[in-house]
C-alpha cells in the first residue's frame, strides 16, 4: 500500500464502546477509519465508499456478520476480519466458509487485532489506486460527491460559499484525518490565489467552520460530523 494512500478500514460493531475504542486505536496507528453501527449502516457505506479491509462483528441485531460477509464477498475480494464472542471451532469454520480472511474471538488485545490486520493486508493483492478512491461521502442526510464537488440533501443542492466549498473539498478529500488550522489557512490561501476568494488567519477559519456546520450539522452546537480535535484542529467524521 502506498504511503501516500492511507489504508481505509471499515469497523462494523453494534457495541458503541468497542466501536469507538477500535476507531481511536486504529486511527492512532495510522489507518483511516470509518465506523458502522450495524450491517444496514455498513451496506450504505459500502455503496458510497471504497475500503481496504472490513473488521466485522458477527453477533449483531438484525443482519449478522456472517450474512454481511457473504454479501461483501459476492461484491469482490475486499478482505474481511470477523470478531465474535464465540470462539468455538464450528463458528470459526462458518465464518471462514462465508469468505472471511481471519477470525478473532472476543475479548482480544487491540495489539493482536492490529497484527492480524497487517498480516491480512500483506497477503492481499495491491489494489488499483483508482479503485480505492472515495466516490461519495455520507454525512447524515447529506451526500458529498467528490468528483463533482457537490453537496446535496436528497436531490436538493446545498449552497456553499466559495470559501465553504474550498473547506468542504479539503475535508472530504481527507475524511477521518485531523486538519490543522494552519493547513486550512494555507489551503484557503492557495484557493484565493486561484480564484480571488477570502483568506484569513486561524480565527477566520474558525468562523468559516462555524458557518459550514450550520449547513451540514443537525445541531451545529454539538457537531457530529465536523468535529473539533482539541489542540489539533478539525476532523470530518462520515457515516
Amino acid at each position: 500500500m502506498s504511503s501516500e494512500t492511507p489504508v481505509h478500514l471499515l469497523i462494523v460493531d453494534d457495541d458503541t464502546r468497542i466501536r469507538s475504542l477500535l476507531q481511536k486505536y486504529l486511527l492512532r496507528n495510522g489507518y483511516l477509519v470509518t465506523a458502522a453501527r450495524d450491517a444496514a449502516h455498513a451496506r450504505r457505506l459500502l455503496q458510497g465508499l471504497s475500503f481496504d479491509l472490513v473488521v466485522l462483528d458477527v453477533m449483531m441485531p438484525g443482519e449478522d456478520g456472517i450474512s454481511l460477509t457473504r454479501h461483501i464477498r459476492a461484491q469482490g475480494s475486499m478482505p474481511v476480519l470477523l470478531l465474535t464472542a464465540r470462539g468455538e471451532a464450528e463458528d470459526r469454520i462458518t465464518g471462514l466458509e462465508a469468505g472471511a480472511d481471519d477470525y478473532l474471538p472476543k475479548p482480544f488485545e487491540p495489539r493482536e487485532l492490529l497484527l492480524r490486520i497487517n498480516a491480512i493486508l500483506r497477503r492481499s493483492p495491491q489494489p488499483d489506486p483508482v479503485a480505492v478512491q472515495v466516490k461519495m461521502l455520507v454525512l447524515g442526510a447529506l451526500r458529498y460527491d467528490l468528483e463533482r464537488g457537490e453537496l446535496k440533501r436528497g436531490d436538493t443542492p446545498v449552497r456553499l460559499t466559495q470559501t465553504e466549498a474550498a473547506i468542504m473539498r479539503l475535508f472530504c478529500q481527507n475524511p477521518g484525518e485531523v486538519i490543522t488550522r494552519e493547513a486550512l489557512v494555507e489551503h484557503l490561501s492557495r484557493d484565493r490565489a486561484a480564484h480571488g476568494g477570502m483568506v484569513g488567519q486561524e480565527r477566520a477559519v474558525d468562523v468559516q467552520i462555524t458557518r459550514l456546520r450550520r449547513k451540514i450539522e443537525r445541531d451545529p452546537k454539538a457537531p457530529r460530523h465536523l468535529q473539533t480535535v482539541r489542540g489539533a484542529g478539525y476532523v470530518l467524521v462520515t457515516d
